[in-house]
């Protein structure tokens, strides 16, 4: 993947919303194995997902997310945004589902798309590595360090996916831009 531009994204001028007026946002589970074990079923111990911290020091962890903008397919943005959060890439695969839900002070509605994304690469350098820390834990850590019901709701669906078919069996979607070249236009 070339990344020419590694900058994030900024203002809400592209910002995609949904016939009711909400913001859609877009994000990625990243996950990996913690061990190979060629094709055999995946157990719930074998899978690390990767959180962020969020923005605001004190606030918890969650999975990388953020707008969807009207110049890119929803798997872009899935990517973009893992990658400008979180600083890593990989296969976006099939979508986990959307929610609909409240920002924390109940004002703003949003719908939210949340992909799970095998991790293949971490970069050392990413848009936001100053603001924002990453940490690989286990799924069991996650369920209890997460603060969005939503969100959990996608880690269990992942969760599910992971441990009813061999790791073989996963598809991904065509590399949402296998070169996305992640030209942010700040």
């Amino acid at each position: 993947m070339e990344l020419k531009n590694l900058s994030a994204r900024t203002g809400r001028h592209l910002q995609r919303y949904n016939l009711l007026g909400h913001r859609q946002i877009v994000g990625c589970i990243p996950y990996r194995y913690r061990s190979p074990r060629g094709a055999s079923v995946v157990d719930e111990e074998d899978i690390e997902v990767l959180v962020i911290t969020a923005q605001r020091k004190g606030k918890g962890v969650l999975f990388p997310k953020g707008g969807w903008e009207i110049d890119e397919s929803i798997e872009e943005a899935a990517l973009r945004e893992t990658v400008e959060e979180a600083g890593v890439v990989g296969d976006v695969q099939n979508k986990l589902g959307k929610w609909s839900f409240n920002s924390k002070n109940r004002e703003t509605f949003y719908e939210g798309h949340m992909f799970p994304l095998l991790v293949k690469e971490q970069l050392e350098i990413w848009p936001e590595r100053d603001i924002r820390q990453r940490l690989w834990i286990s799924v069991r850590e996650a369920r209890r360090m997460c603060e969005y019901r939503w969100m959990k709701e996608a880690l269990e669906l992942l969760v599910n996916r992971l441990t009813s078919q061999p790791k073989t069996e996963m598809v991904s979607l065509p590399r949402a831009a296998a070169n996305l070249a992640l030209v942010a236009n700040a």
